[in-house]
This record gives structure tokens, sequence and C-alpha cells, in this order.
């Protein structure tokens, strides 16, 4: 595999990821609690004051992720080398550690849950897209082997502890691997939920990664009632099972959700309402037909089907130039990577605007939530 030579920033080159089209401009940190892997890890979006001169974070966050990425997407690892030059010097075009524009309001919060082999920072544009409207965002990277990699700091100053990404080993059932990680990725949902808790309660929670982001300055400035949890295939099934454990999710935004870990005898669990926005190439007839039992517990669940997209178009993946991600993943989709951001996140606002029962205009889509039956196919 032979990858580009070239470098990139946020303006141009191998990558650009657009900015929010909100009114808010969007800062971002990362945020670890704890010394064990029981703890919590995860990089924040909200919404921030302007900064001039502010820098902007790399998308890939160290070089030990392109390690773990041509793992998993190219089965390479010494294609890790490669995958640094060219997305390596990547930026995400928000203000890292900016500073928190508070709101006394109360922002909503949205706990966000990755990929199989993805981690806190793939899903970068569709995080900074619903903060920059107002969303504190928590995208959470996980530590039950599913993310490309991942690490915790031990007590003992500076060590560190990495957590690979595991395939299925040999002999044992799919099923029950990937039910098993389901369930401890859901429990981290709570977790972080939690966590936020504790914050807004007047707990203090040290961050052991910097401190010239302080989490207390979120105290007064969210509102914990109004809380939805998201994700990407394994994490838009992590999101689902998420609302069965915890009542305090009002509902699920579930991203071309992987539906094939979840036990059958959860469906009836399901209290809260999901929206599922599917891409045209992903989804199985087996798989649809488990989103449509759910919409027939609750009728305010909705499926969406965004036409001419792939998989890989709710990532940040789908603004890499087309050379680079058809190496990487096969086929792209035919629609504008931009539109379909736009379609996935006009439909996700409005469904958490009704949810959430949020004040705030976003371009009301009536007729996205208002019907259609079961399932309904959204072309730009």
């Amino acid at each position: 595999v032979s990858l580009p030579r070239l470098g990139c920033g946020s303006m141009g080159g191998m990558l650009a990821l657009p900015p929010g089209q909100g009114p808010h401009q969007v800062g971002c940190t990362d945020v670890m609690v704890g010394h064990t892997r029981q703890g919590l890890f995860l990089r924040l979006f909200y919404p921030c004051l302007p900064r001039a001169g502010a820098t902007e974070p790399l998308w890939i966050p160290r070089s030990e992720y392109c390690g773990g990425l041509a793992d998993v997407t190219l089965g390479r690892r010494w294609c890790s080398a490669l995958l640094s030059i060219a997305i390596g010097s990547c930026k995400v075009p928000v203000s890292w550690n900016g500073p928190f524009k508070p709101c006394s309001r109360g922002y909503p919060l949205i706990i966000f849950s990755h990929g199989l082999g993805a981690f806190r920072t793939l899903y970068s544009s569709v995080c900074t897209e619903l903060a920059s409207w107002g969303f504190v965002v928590a995208a959470l990277e996980h530590r039950d082997h599913s993310a490309a990699t991942t690490y915790f700091c031990t007590a003992e100053a500076g060590t560190e502890e990495w957590i690979p990404f595991q395939r299925v080993p040999q002999g044992q059932k799919e099923f029950y691997f990937r039910n098993k990680q389901v369930h401890q990725r859901a429990q981290e949902c709570v977790r972080a939920l939690r966590l936020f808790q504790g914050i807004a309660g007047g707990r203090s929670v040290p961050n052991i990664l910097h401190q010239d982001w302080d989490l207390s300055v979120l105290k007064d400035s969210l509102d914990l009632t109004k809380v939805a949890v998201m994700g990407h295939s394994f994490g838009g099934v992590t999101a689902v099972l998420a609302l069965v454990k915890e009542p305090s999710f009002r509902c699920a935004v579930a991203l071309d959700a992987w539906m094939f870990p979840l036990e059958n005898v959860l469906y009836p669990e399901v209290p809260k309402p999901v929206l599922f926005i599917n891409t045209e190439k992903f989804q199985t007839p087996e798989s649809v037909a488990k989103m449509k039992r759910l919409s027939s517990r609750n009728n305010q669940t909705r499926i969406v089907t965004v036409l001419g997209t792939v998989h890989e178009d709710q990532t940040d993946f789908a603004f890499l130039p087309g050379k680079l991600f058809s190496r990487i993943f096969g086929r792209r989709g035919t629609l504008d990577p931009h539109k379909a951001l736009a379609i996935t996140s006009r439909a996700a606002l409005a469904f958490l605007q009704r949810h959430l029962k949020l004040e705030e205009e976003f371009g009301q889509w009536d007729e996205l939530l208002e019907g259609f039956g079961d399932s309904v196919a959204l072309d730009a």
C-alpha cells in the first residue's frame, strides 16, 4: 500500500474537516478520569468563547493511533508510518482548550459512542456540528478492546498502559464476544453521565491529562434533564442499550447501528425513542427488521436512510480525498460528504429538539419526525 506523501492542515491538504455551522464557536479538550481501566477517557466538544490565536488539536492525537488504525483497517501494522505521513498532521477546526462559554439555562448533553476499530476523535465533524448548535458532546474512547487502541495512565507518574484492539478469539462465537463488549460500552456511557452529574453537583473531578482546563466550569452550565446518547455502528447499538441501562437518557440517535450484538430479550425493554439514521449500503434486512421491532414498541422511533452514502460516510473519513479513502475502505458514497453531514445533523437536531424539549429553533424538519410509517429514504 503506498499512501501519498502529503501533509495537511484544517484549511486543506489530505483532510479538511468542516467547521460547525451553528451560532457557537466550538472548543474541545481531552478528559481522563481515574488511574485504572474502570475510569473514563473522552474528548469534550463544547460552545466556547472566541480567542485570538487559538490552536487546533490534531485529528489523530498520537502516533500510536495510526498503528491501531493501520492494523484494524488495512490489516497491516507496518502501514502505520505511511498513514502517519498521510494524515498525522491533520487538525480539527475547533479551539483546543478554548474558554468555555457559560450558559445559565444549561446546555443539553450528548454522550457519543464510537464504532468498532475507531476512537474518540474520528467523529469530530458531527460532534463539532452539534456543539456549534449549543450541545456539550462527550465523545468516549471505549476500553472494551473495540477501539483501534486506547490507554489509561496508572497512578505511577507518567506510566501509560495501552489497550489494543482485539479481534474475536478463534473458537469463540462472535455474538457472545460482542455482546459482552456492548454491555461494557453502554456501562461506560452511564459512567460518563455520572461524571457530569457529579460535576454539576459540585464534585471536584481531577482531569489527570492536564490542568489548564478546569471541569468545574461546567457546573452551572449543563441541563442534565436533557441528556441523549448517540453513536455510530457498534456505537449505535451501544446507544440503544444505554437507554435500557439508564433512565436519565431521554432518547438515542443511532448512526448506521450494527444491531447484531444486542440480545433479543432486550428489545421489549427499550423504553425511549430512537432515531436510526442509516446509510444506503451497510444495513442487512435482519438488522432493519430489528430496528422495526423497536419502532413497533415506540411510535416516536424513526428509521431513515440517507441515499448515496456508505458506512464510513458518517465518520470523519468521509472528508479524506477519494483516492486515499478508496485505498483504505473501498467504494465511497456518491453523495457529497458535506451534504451527508448536513442531512445527518439536521435530522438529529430535529429529533433532539423534540425529545429533549429544547427551546432553540434548529430549522424544523417536521416531515421527517411526523411520520412516513416505519422508514423513509432521504436524498439531497
